[in-house]
Parts: C-alpha cells; sequence; structure tokens
C-alpha cells in the first residue's frame, strides 16, 4: 500500500488514508445555517474517498465572520443543521472536522464574487474588532481595538463553539489561526501593536492564541484530535516567520495539540508569495522535526505522486487539499489507481470501479 492510502491513527481516532479535504469557504449560509450546498459539498468529497472531510471556516460568533454567508456554530439550530453533514460523512467511512475561526479585521467584507471591501452597517454589516485598531486595507473596516474583555469572551466562545461541535457530530476540531484572521492578527507584529501585555515580545502575542488552543482542548474529548492551522511566513520582513511559528508548535504541543496545518500568509495584502508546486511543504517538515509535532502539508499539491513523495520523505504526517478537490472531488480513488492500490469505490459505484485493479 502507499503512504498516501495507509491509514494514520491520531489519539483513538484512525483515518483510513492520509488525504485531507481543506477547511474551503462556499459563502452559501442562510442565516449562517448550513443547507443542502454545505451538505452535497462535503458529502461528496467523502464519497470520493477522503479520511478527514474538513468544513469552511465557522465562526465561534456571528461578529466572527468573514461576510454575511458564512456558517456559524452559536446555536441549537445551526448544530442540528450540521448534524445531518456529519451523519452522512461518517456513513462514507470519513471523519467529519470543523475548522472554527474568528475573522477579526477581516470580518464584515463582501462575498468574493460579488466584490471586494467592506460590507457597511447598512447592508448586513456589523462592527469588527481587532488586537490594534488598524485595518486591513483602506476598502476593510476600521476595527475597534480589543479590551480586556473581549479577550476573554472570544476565549468562551470558541470554548463554547468546541462543546457545540461535538455535540453536531464531529471527530476534529481545527482551532484557525491563519490567513489573517484574528488569533492571526494577535501573532504577528505587522497587525498586533498593543503596548500591553498581549503585544510586544513573543510571549505575549501568544497569549490569546495559546489561550485558545487550551480551552478548545480542555473541552473537547481527550480521545479526538485538536489541529492547529498557522501561517508560518507573513512573507514579509519584519512580519511572523518560521522560527516563530516553530516556537509557536512547541507551545501548541504542550497544551494539547496533536497537528499543524501549515499554510502562509494572508495578515497583510501585497506580500510577494512564491507561488509554485507543494510551496508551503517545507515548512510543514521544518515544524515537523524542530517542534516534534505532527504536521499536514498544504499549497499547491495537486497530484498523487507528488502528495505521496511529501509523505514517503517525511516532510509531513498528512496531505491536506483544498483546490483539487473542487476540481476532482474523487481525488483518492483516482489516486488510488496512479499509486497501484485499490480504490475503494463506494457500493454505490462498484459497477464503475476499473477492472484491472
Amino acid at each position: 500500500m502507499s503512504r498516501l492510502l495507509s491509514p494514520i491513527k491520531i489519539r483513538n481516532l484512525e483515518f483510513k488514508n492520509r488525504i485531507v479535504v481543506s477547511p474551503m469557504c462556499q459563502y452559501s449560509a442562510m442565516d449562517s445555517v448550513p443547507n443542502d450546498w454545505h451538505l452535497v459539498h462535503l458529502g461528496c468529497r467523502a464519497v470520493g474517498g477522503a479520511a478527514l472531510v474538513f468544513t469552511e471556516a465557522t465562526a465561534v460568533s456571528p461578529e466572527g465572520r468573514i461576510s454575511p454567508a458564512d456558517l456559524v456554530i452559536g446555536n441549537d439550530e445551526q448544530v442540528k443543521a450540521f448534524k445531518r453533514i456529519t451523519a452522512f460523512i461518517k456513513s462514507q467511512g470519513a471523519i467529519p472536522g470543523i475548522q472554527l475561526a474568528h475573522a477579526g479585521r477581516k470580518a464584515s467584507t463582501k462575498i468574493p464574487w460579488i466584490g471586494e471591501g467592506m460590507v457597511p452597517k447598512s447592508e448586513e454589516g456589523w462592527e469588527v474588532i481587532a488586537p490594534s485598531a488598524v485595518k486591513f486595507s483602506d476598502n476593510y473596516p476600521q476595527p475597534r481595538e480589543m479590551t480586556l474583555a473581549d479577550m476573554k469572551a472570544v476565549v468562551r466562545q470558541w470554548s463554547e463553539a468546541a462543546r457545540r461541535s461535538l455535540d453536531a457530530g464531529f471527530q476534529v476540531v481545527e482551532i484557525h489561526m491563519a490567513h489573517g484572521y484574528l488569533l492571526h492578527q494577535f501573532l504577528s507584529r505587522l497587525s498586533n501593536q498593543r503596548k500591553d501585555e498581549y503585544g510586544g515580545e513573543l510571549i505575549n502575542r501568544m497569549r490569546v492564541p495559546l489561550e485558545v488552543a487550551k480551552a478548545v482542548r480542555e473541552t473537547w474529548p481527550s480521545d479526538l484530535p485538536v489541529f492547529v492551522r498557522i501561517s508560518v511566513t507573513d512573507w514579509v520582513e519584519g512580519g511572523w516567520d518560521l522560527p516563530q511559528s516553530i516556537e509557536l508548535a512547541k507551545e501548541l504541543k504542550k497544551v494539547g495539540v496533536d497537528l499543524i496545518d501549515c499554510s502562509a500568509g494572508g495578515v497583510v495584502p501585497g506580500a510577494k508569495i512564491p507561488i509554485a508546486p507543494g510551496y508551503q511543504v517545507t515548512f510543514a517538515e521544518e515544524i515537523r522535526r524542530q517542534a516534534g509535532i505532527m504536521t499536514g502539508a498544504v499549497g499547491l499539491i495537486t497530484d498523487a505522486v507528488q502528495a505521496e513523495n511529501i509523505l514517503v520523505a517525511g516532510q509531513a504526517d498528512v496531505v491536506i487539499m483544498a483546490r483539487e478537490f473542487l476540481r476532482d472531488p474523487y481525488f483518492p480513488l483516482h489516486a488510488a489507481k496512479i499509486l497501484g492500490d485499490d480504490p475503494q469505490y463506494p457500493n454505490q459505484y462498484l459497477r464503475a470501479k476499473p477492472k484491472n485493479n
């Protein structure tokens, strides 16, 4: 069996292979509740053979949404709607995961295919908060600097969202600390200009993210995994970088985080990113080696052989794929054929299974 299609166990949860569907925003919720689009989108990837299927970034509060069309997990109606999705994912032998997020100063913005920039309060927008009162860009909302009470509330919201996620049937929770959203905003000097115990030195900038991680880990069952997605670098001099990410990963491991999902960028506009196939894989490799924690590689991983080589070389423990799954929901089945494994087709699709495998 190939490395890519071999099982992996994290805590007491066994994943049938090492292919993960990355969280991908759909901007398709009505009143922040998942609907048929989310069921079909996520369920299709489970049918396609992925081991772990993540929801899009799901806000821990209405104020934490990126856009008015984002998901929230904050009430019983939302939990109930998620339950049918997690049940279907499980019925296909996959594991349902949820990424919990707060957009911070990048909240209250438009659905991408409608336009860019802020949604004003007169058009369903809302007040946004951030570590410092610094806009992401000129056409984004002006954030209000968070108070101590705001920070305590956010930590509590993450804990409550984790509890509701468990009630909804999720088995993996991922904390979003990447892509310029709230927890990343605390980490980077480019967005965190505070002068108190939550700004300045690395230990201070890590304080809220680590409080969130600890709160989620204490809420989440000890036999189920907690992942964290980070932006390993801001791609801007003076910003967040790999050495700081390694230190953060070490601290996250201490509070019980199981895997670091290694992405990059997003905290400021205009960063020069050297995009190329697998351009973030070395970040996963370095954090895995230097922090002694499991990692996931993400970023222009589009090919079965490429994914297999990443795992065989020990650069990561799983591969986390986004756009390729939009192009090919059945990537794991096709990858198995390419790598010489036996594709595990659903019973309903067995008549289409190639005869020469």
